[in-house]
């Protein structure tokens, strides 16, 4: 593993800054729903089952409003749909803490819908930046910037609420929403390279991407978050369990460095695996974590596969820009982010039915073995995959639109990486 291929992201204008955007706009993403559960439980003294119920039809309208808003960015650009669910994120944050519970589930619903596209936008935006050869790398340390957001947004969030009070720090979501979508908006990141605004000039039919073998990458996606919410939830429920609950932030953000550092090597790494590969080998190392109950233990035997948390999830996104045009590159990056949702959100229920049935030991085991069986279910798909959108492997400057593409200067092609398609 070197750092070379890291040095050479860096150089390429744009990238980091579109990362750094990227990196401070998920902060405050992150930070919503445990700010919205702590609100409805806590401050409206409402419990938590009211609570699940604002997130659920948060969530809901974030899975539905995803790929709808890379459409839009495919077919009006990144600044209308930046605008729009700008204004909608601060509004929905500047009053949602005095809506009655009603209203709120409904407006959260709203909201998701016209949530703030940065988690499919940075990808998309890296993918029309990054010559084909460097996109693992690129996806590898934008999934690894992920995990310091994830880290950093909930605890934010819970500190907020308990020195500032939900009012105060929903205010403040609003406020670092509002700065995110302006950042995005000055910034506004190309989301095609001159080379595809050029090669893309008839639209392609969705038949033509939205296959069987996509509908399985989505599969495999959706098997990743089922497999890591399973995964934290059992942590938690076997570590209170022992009466070991002060030590769970430190175990959750030891399982984060993991994630960090298998990031980091896979995306230095000369070849790439299928995610295929990758999850459901991170599927059967998290069966393995039943076996021990001690918060130790749990941090040692979750090694394995936190390694391939990150280069799990950067594996998808990396298979799904080179399958896709890039005139559907935005509503493919949304439906990803569907499916991620999709996995996490039918995870909890499911993980939480089986600790208060059989205990959080058979709910590792669960989370391992319906992992693996969601990549068994998408493996025979695999191979009805749509065709290679852009076989070239050189990379031209990046543009917002052909009116004002500069005169291209072709990049240095680099040999493209040995990537394993399937297991």
């Amino acid at each position: 593993m070197a750092l070379a291929p890291y040095r050479r992201l860096l150089k390429i204008p744009g990238v980091p800054a579109l990362l750094l955007m990227g990196l401070l706009a998920r902060v405050p993403s992150t930070a919503m729903g445990m700010t919205l559960t702590l609100h409805v439980a806590v401050a409206l003294d409402l419990g938590y089952g009211k609570a699940g119920l604002v997130t659920m039809a948060n969530t809901v309208g974030m899975a539905i409003g995803s790929p709808l808003s890379g459409r839009f960015v495919d077919r009006h650009g990144l600044r209308p749909v930046v605008l729009v669910t700008t204004v909608a994120q601060a509004v929905f944050w500047a009053c949602a803490w005095a809506l009655p519970f009603p209203a709120l589930i409904g407006t959260a619903a709203v909201a998701g819908l016209l949530a703030l596209p940065v988690f499919s936008v940075t990808r998309q935006c890296l993918a029309a930046m990054v010559p084909v050869s460097q996109r693992r790398s690129a996806f590898a340390l934008d999934s690894m910037l992920v995990e310091l957001a994830y880290m950093a947004g909930p605890a934010l969030a819970v500190a907020g609420l308990t020195m500032l009070g939900s009012g105060v720090t929903m205010t403040v979501i609003g406020v670092a929403t509002a700065a995110a979508g302006l950042g995005m908006f000055v910034l506004n990141p190309p989301t095609r390279s001159l080379e595809e605004l050029q090669a893309q000039s008839i639209k392609v039919p969705r038949r033509q991407w939205l296959t069987p073998g996509f509908v399985a990458l989505l599969g495999t996606a959706a098997a990743a978050t089922f497999v890591l919410t399973a995964t934290e939830l059992s942590l938690v429920a076997t570590m209170n369990n022992a009466g070991q609950t002060q030590w769970v932030g430190l175990a959750v953000a030891i399982w984060c460095v993991y994630s960090l550092i298998g990031g980091f090597v896979y995306g230095g790494l000369s070849r790439g695996f299928s995610p295929l590969v990758l999850i459901a080998l991170m599927g059967l190392l998290t069966i393995p974590v039943s076996l021990v109950s001690s918060w130790q233990w749990l941090v040692v035997m979750l090694l394995p596969a936190g390694i391939l948390c990150a280069p799990a999830l950067s594996a998808t996104v990396d298979v799904l820009s080179r399958w896709v045009p890039s005139s559907a590159r935005g509503e493919a990056m949304g439906f990803h982010g569907t499916a991620l949702l999709i996995g996490g959100a039918a995870s909890a229920p499911i993980a939480g039915a089986v600790i208060d049935a059989s205990g959080p030991t058979w709910a590792f085991v669960l989370a391992g073995l319906v992992g693996v069986a969601m990549v068994l279910a998408a493996a025979p798909f695999w191979h009805r995959r749509p065709a290679d959108p852009l076989p070239t492997s050189a990379h031209t400057p990046t543009v917002s639109s052909p009116s004002t593409a500069p005169k291209p200067t072709p990049a240095p092609a680099e040999p493209a990486p040995a990537t394993v398609e399937a297991p």
